[in-house]
Parts: structure tokens; C-alpha cells; sequence
């Protein structure tokens, strides 16, 4: 773990915040505070320029934990943030399921930020839960390296979408990304998969950014990063969540 700087609230007799920047010495005087680093004496607090110590630019980060009704199992589906601006935020469960909000998916409703938690596991097993199947697949051909076609003998119909992910097998793997759809075809660019073979199963993952599946654990550890130079106030962090029934 790297070093870093703590600081002593005596209101509330704890250690509640640290600091990325290492003084060579601190000293308090005349209500402000004075830290030397390289020779140097620098006075905290004194202009507009937040999370910079001498000279570097940081990041303001803050983790705790949604653990109401800690012997349940539930899903976490939304995240609100009452501050005066949004926040990016990546989360963690003990199944283990990992989710993540970039700042820009944040919308302020009623004075508070909403967005939903977008699903990033890897695992195999536990992405199978959200899929779906489509059918055998009839013709698969690769019209380029990267570009492979998938006919079946029936419409796809409109629920599958352009970004969604495909597998096949059934051990399912990972063919590509939907980059096409006609009718009977479906066109995948197979760059971070491999094409599938006639006759296989296929199934589709939703895109994760377009349809949210939200985070399942019987806790959820979550965060927030805030990469602004100004100041940034947050008040409280909630999450909307449901029970799970296997």
C-alpha cells in the first residue's frame, strides 16, 4: 500500500481523511497549515486550486458501503449522489460482481445525481445470467479478418441490438461484437472473440452501457473519484436495491 498523509479530527476523535502528498514536516500556526517538502514551505488552504500539493495534481476519492440488511442477498441497481456534482464510481460485491458509473452517465433529478450501475463482470458464469439465446446458427462466413456473418433460418427479430455481445457453445465463448443486423443475419466483428462454427448455439449479451444490470452481493463496496481542481461538495451517497430470490 502506498504512503500517505493522515489527519486527526478532534471533533470526532478519529482519523477520517487521508492525503496523497508526504510532508518532511507539519506545523499549524495562526490557523493555517504549514507542511516543508524539499526545502521548501508551502501554506495549505490558501487559494482556489484543489487536490494540487506541491506542484502534483491528485484525485479526491472516498470508499465505504451499502450493507443494510447484511444477511440478505440483493441486487444494487442505482446509485444517487447528493452533491453539487457528479462523481464517477466503480463498485464491488462479495460474490464477487464488479460494476462502474463514469461521471458523464449522471443525471441530476431533483437536485441529486441518478445513474444506473452498469454490470463489468468477467466471469463467465455469472454474465451467463443475463443471456440470451437466439438459436442455432445455420451459415457462418467470414467476409473479412475480422467481420463473420451469422444466418439463421428464422428472423432475429428486434430485441438483440447493435453492441451487444455475442457467444456461442455450449460452454459459451465469446464470438464479437454485434455490428450488424438483417433480417436472418447477423454481422459480429470478431477482433475480441473468435467466429463460431455451423451449428452452434449462439446467445447475446445486452451492452452493459445501454441496459444495466446492476450489481448483486450481500454488500456493495463502492468508490467515488472526483477529478476537479475546484471545490466539490457531497453530501450523502445512496443506492436503490432489491432483494434476490434464487
Amino acid at each position: 500500500m502506498a504512503e500517505v498523509t493522515l489527519s486527526y479530527s478532534p471533533g470526532v476523535k478519529g482519523w477520517p481523511s487521508f492525503y496523497s502528498f508526504i510532508p518532511e514536516w507539519t506545523q499549524g500556526m495562526n490557523n493555517y497549515l504549514y507542511t516543508f517538502k524539499n526545502g521548501q514551505l508551502y501554506r495549505h488552504n490558501t487559494n482556489s486550486l484543489r487536490n494540487n500539493f506541491y506542484g502534483v495534481q491528485y484525485n479526491t476519492t472516498i470508499k465505504s458501503v451499502f450493507n443494510k440488511s447484511s444477511l440478505e442477498n440483493k441486487l444494487f441497481k442505482t446509485l444517487v449522489l447528493e452533491s453539487d456534482a457528479p462523481w464517477s464510481a466503480t463498485l464491488a460485491t462479495d460474490l464477487p460482481q464488479v460494476g462502474s458509473i463514469a461521471s458523464t452517465y449522471f443525471e441530476k433529478k431533483e437536485g441529486n445525481y441518478f445513474a444506473f450501475i452498469r454490470f463489468l463482470e468477467t466471469d463467465i458464469n455469472l454474465l451467463m445470467r443475463y443471456a440470451n439465446g437466439i438459436g442455432s446458427v445455420d451459415t457462418v462466413d467470414a467476409t473479412t479478418p475480422t467481420a463473420t456473418s451469422l444466418t439463421f433460418t428464422v428472423s432475429v427479430g428486434s430485441i438483440i441490438s447493435i453492441g451487444d455481445m455475442i457467444y456461442y457453445g455450449t460452454t459459451p465463448s465469446l464470438g464479437g461484437v454485434v455490428t450488424g443486423i438483417s433480417g436472418k443475419v447477423i454481422t459480429i466483428d470478431t477482433t475480441s472473440g473468435s467466429a463460431p462454427s455451423n451449428g452452434d448455439f449462439i446467445l447475446y449479451v445486452k451492452n452493459t452501457v445501454a441496459e444495466s444490470h446492476g450489481v448483486m452481493g450481500h454488500y456493495c463496496e463502492y468508490e467515488l473519484t472526483n477529478d476537479s481542481t475546484s471545490k466539490v461538495e457531497l453530501f450523502s451517497v445512496g443506492s436503490e436495491s432489491m432483494k434476490s430470490f434464487p
